[in-house]
């Protein structure tokens, strides 16, 4: 394959995974952050999704004889109300949709429904055991989306300006090291491809003429090489496994994604 073939396939994947883009939005300015950001790298529609639940919204039922209350209508215009903002915060292009239930299984659904290809959220700063306990909406994006996963932190500067990408040689993280570097062209960012060779298995030497690019080789274990590698980025790209569910607690991409200090993308897919 020449090298302008080869750059053609990079740019119509990451044109892939942008193209049809999901934000759920919960009236914080983390969730606004994450529409932005999305935003950003779009190449096609964004639709931003709002949830009210019935059952959160619960109010009163002190005693067993105390029937408990829930003003739907007061809900779903608030959700109303924080979906408008978060479109004026992007120029008012977006397209809103709202609906009744946790806010996981409305944005699973409409993935499904509409085929969304990224799905980004804000990151409210849980860690990894206190998301998996409460259901956080990244936790369980993470765990069970079909397509890419943006999980959004506050960028200081223009985003994104600088990009690390972690490597370990199989198909999943050259692709999201392809994703990574479509965007590094696009939007003139810094690119720093990282490979953690704690493991004997891993040889930075040939991932590095695979990609024929220059890596940072760091002698540790992938998660903690990530995460210090996120304190002087605003993105983190990784490739996902495609484990689901349990087999999904634990993994590199979901450990990263909840203890990195920037913006985390996991791109779904193989190369």
């Amino acid at each position: 394959m020449n090298t302008e073939t080869a750059q053609t396939k990079k740019t119509q994947l990451g044109s892939s995974i942008f193209g049809r883009v999901l934000v759920g939005i919960d009236g914080s300015p983390e969730s606004v952050e994450a529409a932005r950001q999305a935003a950003t790298l779009a190449q096609g529609p964004v639709t931003l999704l709002g949830a009210y639940d019935l059952v959160a919204g619960l109010v009163g039922g002190v005693g067993p004889a105390t029937p408990a209350m829930v003003d739907e209508a007061a809900l779903r215009a608030t959700a109303e109300e924080r979906l408008e903002l978060a479109r004026d915060a992007l120029g008012g292009t977006a397209i809103l949709k709202r609906g009744e239930g946790r806010p996981w299984d409305l944005l699973l659904h409409e993935i499904d429904r509409a085929g969304a290809t990224l799905v980004a959220v804000g990151s409210h700063g849980h860690s990894r055991p206190v998301g998996i306990l409460i259901g956080s909406t990244a936790t369980e994006l993470i765990h069970k989306a079909p397509c890419s996963v943006l999980v959004a932190r506050t960028a200081l500067g223009a985003f994104p300006s600088k990009i690390v990408v972690g490597l370990d040689g199989s198909d999943e993280s050259l692709a999201a090291y392809d994703v990574a570097e479509a965007l590094a062209l696009r939007f003139e960012a810094r690119l720093i491809p990282i490979v953690a060779c704690l493991e004997d298995d891993i040889e930075p030497g040939a991932i590095q003429r695979r990609i024929a690019r220059q890596v940072r080789s760091v002698f540790d274990h992938p998660v903690e090489a990530l995460v210090s590698a996120s304190a002087e980025s605003d993105l983190v790209v990784l490739g996902s496994r495609g484990l689901r569910g349990l087999k999904a607690l634990g993994s590199v991409s979901e450990r990263v994604a909840h203890q990195a200090a920037s913006s985390v993308l996991i791109v779904r897919g193989r190369r």
